[in-house]
């Protein structure tokens, strides 16, 4: 294959760049009060419980990629709780009420109301999401910028991983979370490329900034989240080395055993600019090995920080609300105005 056979439509498509739901079934965002509802979902949590009477009850917590709600098996607790495991993916028939404020299902009583279902028995177009922009023109962009990078090693230190087109679809098929920001196919590349824009345009408000290193930077700040997570049938996850490691660390890693390709490169270089990765989040509470410590690096972290909370207010925009706010985010730590009225 050619590399850029991975752009074409068909390839695309087979990547599982579609939004499409093939089931046609309803979404958790669509479910309303007294709806009577057979859905797929997965599930996120499971607790069974033993009301005041000594009746049990299994309580579950469920998504899909549109949101999560609360399920209530009133009649079938202990059979159910055995046979589903957090990440099952389960068909449940029930009718949806209030309780609490929130919107439940409360499962119906035949045996059948839940069924566990196995891998290609249902649609993973209905846990993951795929970025909404043009994945081959984000590529195209992505490309030209590291071209623009002036000093030839850094270019070719850059440049060299996007050379192999199984690390290309790695690479653009790649989340940029599991569900904080960016947490869908394509994520990875649309947060970097957001990131590697903003660090041009602010390093131009600022003499002294060494764009060449700050793109590089840019460029490999998350790549170590190839490593982190992988995509499976029933949504994201995250790898042995995403857990133990990190993609702060892999991302180092990567980086150091492909400077060994470019000779020419100097020490000091190769140092700023891992240093640029330890040091990303900012902080040492939020990650970060070191804390950022040049211009190049505080420019970085504050790119990538910018950035991250604009994805997560697009997504809610795109999550919607009855009203003008959002509900309380606790990643961004704050509701968020939706909507302003017209004068």
């Amino acid at each position: 294959m050619k590399l850029g056979d991975l752009f074409s439509d068909e390839y695309l498509e087979k990547l599982g760049f579609s939004n499409k739901n093939v089931s046609g079934g309803k979404m958790v965002s669509e479910i309303m009060e007294n709806d009577n509802v057979v859905i797929d979902l997965k599930v996120v949590s499971k607790r069974l419980q033993e009301s005041k009477d000594g009746k049990k009850f299994l309580l579950l917590t469920l998504s899909d990629k549109t949101g999560e709600l609360r399920a209530i098996d009133w009649y079938n607790a202990s059979e159910n709780d055995s046979k589903v495991k957090i990440n099952s993916i389960v068909r449940i028939r029930g009718r949806a009420n209030m309780y609490s404020d929130k919107l439940q299902i409360a499962i119906d009583k035949d045996k059948d109301a839940l069924m566990v279902l196995r891998e290609g028995e249902y649609d993973p177009n209905l846990f993951i999401s795929t970025t909404k922009k043009d994945v081959t023109k984000m590529y195209e962009e992505f490309q030209r910028i590291i071209s623009s990078i002036s000093d030839k090693e850094i270019r070719t230190l850059t440049s060299l991983p996007f050379q192999d087109e199984k690390f290309v679809e790695s690479f653009i098929v790649a989340p940029a979370a599991i569900v904080v920001h960016h947490a869908y196919k394509g994520g990875l590349l649309e947060h970097t490329l957001g990131v590697m824009k903003l660090c041009i345009e602010i390093s131009k408000l600022y003499s002294n900034v060494n764009q060449d290193i700050l793109v590089s930077g840019a460029v490999f700040h998350d790549l170590g989240k190839i490593k982190e997570y992988e995509i499976r049938s029933y949504g994201i996850e995250r790898t042995g080395d995403g857990e133990l490691i990190g993609h702060i660390v892999l991302g180092v890693q990567m980086v150091h055993d492909w400077a060994k390709n470019v000779p020419a490169l100097s020490s000091n270089t190769l140092l700023h600019i891992e240093h640029l990765i330890l040091s990303h989040h900012g902080e040492l509470e939020l990650g970060s090995p070191t804390v950022p410590k040049t211009a190049e690096a505080i420019i970085l972290h504050s790119a990538d920080d910018l950035d991250s909370k604009m994805g997560q207010i697009n997504a809610l925009k795109e999550k919607g609300s009855e009203g003008d706010w959002s509900d309380f985010d606790r990643f961004l730590g704050r509701k968020i105005k939706l909507n302003w009225d017209e004068e």
